[in-house]
């Protein structure tokens, strides 16, 4: 029977629940995105609660592996950026599972209030962009081929399921031997400029309304919703999106972390890296 991810890390937490490097963490924050709607690097605005939970498992005194499940959504309105004109939006929800290695600068953390550390590693996103009609109707968006994904030569459907390389820093307040607290920021590395369905450039009218259907073309191009916008539906190859710059997504909040079983501190090799502090 094949296993979801939810299984797989209840299986880990019950084997780590007998092992003192064993750590239940869980995180509490917000998720957010850079990309075609949303230019800037790092802000709160547009943001979306997130969680997650994980376990991790500490090789050595300065390194620990982790694994988990985040999850979160993401959004952005034209209204609030440079594009107004273009007038569009998306929503989509975030599903994350990812495996990376933890590296404490210093450590072990249990003899320091605050240890800073750094993080990457690999992981697995599913999002579904949508967004919603001058009705109100929800549209998911990439059945509709707004950039004629799937019928323009060159340009193929996008997946929803992708890989990412997720990286950033932290800091954790030890409480105890057994609990810490902490702030974390993590930044996803994508390979894909269709997390908001915009990329490229319009593809003509006509086209698309052959191929996909009237609902198409409306969500393509929205300025003619606005009280002065253009009625004209952009032509054939005019810019759309930038396809130069893949978009990302990020988490920012806090983490509670648990040693698992108690009791002494667990052992470890001892491994240390050039310059780290003891």
């Amino acid at each position: 029977m094949k296993k979801s991810p939810l299984s797989a890390l209840l299986i880990l937490f019950t084997i780590g629940a007998n092992a003192q490097n064993f750590h239940l963490n869980l995180f509490a924050g917000v998720s957010n995105y850079q990309g075609d709607l949303q230019d800037k690097a790092i802000t709160f605005n547009q943001s979306h609660p997130a969680g997650g939970v994980g376990i991790s498992y500490d090789i050595a005194k300065h390194f620990s592996i982790r694994t988990g499940i985040t999850l979160g959504k993401i959004s952005a309105n034209d209204e609030y950026g440079r594009n107004r004109n273009r007038n569009l939006s998306f929503y989509s929800g975030l599903m994350e599972v990812n495996l990376g290695l933890e590296y404490y600068i210093t450590a072990p953390i249990e003899k320091h209030s605050l240890t800073p550390y750094l993080f990457a590693g690999v992981a697995v996103y599913h999002y579904d962009p949508y967004t919603f009609d001058s009705t109100g109707q929800k549209y998911f968006l990439q059945p509709l081929s707004t950039e004629g994904e799937g019928f323009i030569a060159g340009r193929k459907n996008y997946s929803l399921s992708q890989f990412a390389i997720p990286f950033g820093a932290g800091v954790k307040l030890s409480l105890s031997d057994n609990v810490n607290v902490g702030f974390e920021i993590g930044y996803r590395r994508l390979f894909t400029d269709y997390l908001d369905d915009v990329s490229t450039t319009y593809v003509d009218k006509n086209l698309l309304l052959t191929n996909r259907g009237a609902k198409a073309v409306e969500l393509a191009y929205r300025g003619d919703e606005l009280k002065n916008g253009s009625l004209q539906y952009p032509a054939a190859g005019s810019k759309r999106g930038d396809p130069n710059h893949k978009d990302s997504y990020y988490f920012t909040g806090l983490t509670l972390s648990f040693r698992l079983g108690g009791g002494s501190l667990g052992k470890y090799t001892e491994y240390r890296c050039p310059g780290s502090v003891l």
